[in-house]
């Protein structure tokens, strides 16, 4: 206890003499380098495929063909496409899924993850069973002159249900962390849903929808299962270097894989640094 004359402050802010010999002990004990090293080691691991790409890689002798570009290309592009379709699919699906009560919940979630955990080739096989010109999907789609195999359509289609996935479970647990009173305040303010929507729950799960956006964006581009099924023409990136690999061997592959990880790396790198920043802010 203080003396009568002390410094009220004083006597709040002085730590405890037990905390004090805890720190003094725990600051004067080993530092343990064990778990740092484990973990530099398999982020070397990770790491050492990449490292093996930059040293095997004939520099002076690169040099893609036509069909190497066209496989960008086309790559580029169906991505591009297919995210738009994704994102603007999705997030009301994410949104209906985070704000549903609890009535059939387990059973939506389960068949949220049913495409997920199908094995691509399962799925390429599925969907030249759903959209095949021998189904009825495919059918009537061809009686508009619109192919759903081996075609662009097709590319995109294999891109759309590779990608979706990953986005509506994202954007999903983005909308479950947005607090639903702030949703009621809007509304009781007058905002109708759309605008509540868009103003209040939109920009409060940003960060978590760049995540979906990142997911989706690497899955399209680096589909190669389904893509093989039902749209080896016209061949995106992964299938160009499985062409490559078979026709030419492993010198044939790295103009094409450059060109993937130039195109794919930046966008997800850039929305996480930007969502781990708005974390710090």
């Amino acid at each position: 206890m203080p003396s009568s004359g002390a410094d009220p402050l004083l006597a709040v802010a002085a730590p405890e003499p037990a905390l004090v010999g805890q720190a003094g002990a725990e600051a004067g004990r080993p530092r343990s380098w064990t778990l740092p090293v484990l973990g530099l080691l398999a982020l070397g691991f990770l790491l050492l495929p990449y490292g093996g790409l930059l040293v095997t890689t004939p520099w002076r002798h690169i040099a893609p063909d036509a069909g190497d570009w066209d496989a960008v290309e086309t790559s580029v592009v169906g991505t591009l496409l297919a995210l738009a379709l994704v994102v603007l699919g999705g997030t009301p699906l994410a949104w209906w899924l985070a704000r549903r009560g609890r009535r059939g919940r387990a059973l939506l979630d389960a068949l949220l993850l049913v495409p997920l955990l199908t094995p691509p080739l399962a799925m390429g096989l599925l969907l030249a069973m759903a959209y095949g010109p021998y189904s009825a999907v495919g059918r009537t789609a061809g009686a508009f002159g619109l192919d759903l195999t081996n075609t662009p359509a097709a590319f995109l289609l294999a891109q759309v249900y590779a990608s979706a996935p990953y986005y509506v479970l994202a954007a999903r647990a983005a909308f479950e962390g947005v607090p639903r009173e702030y949703e009621e305040i809007a509304r009781t303010l007058g905002r109708g849903p759309w605008h509540t929507f868009w103003h209040v729950s939109l920009p409060l799960a940003r960060l978590g929808l760049a995540t979906g956006v990142a997911l989706a964006w690497v899955r399209a581009l680096g589909e190669f299962g389904i893509a093989l099924i039902v749209a080896y023409y016209p061949q995106g990136i992964p299938v160009r270097l499985w062409v490559n690999l078979q026709d030419t061997g492993l010198s044939a592959v790295y103009p094409v894989l450059w060109a993937f990880f130039l195109i794919g790396l930046p966008l997800p790198l850039l929305l996480g640094l930007w969502g781990r920043g708005k974390h710090v802010a």
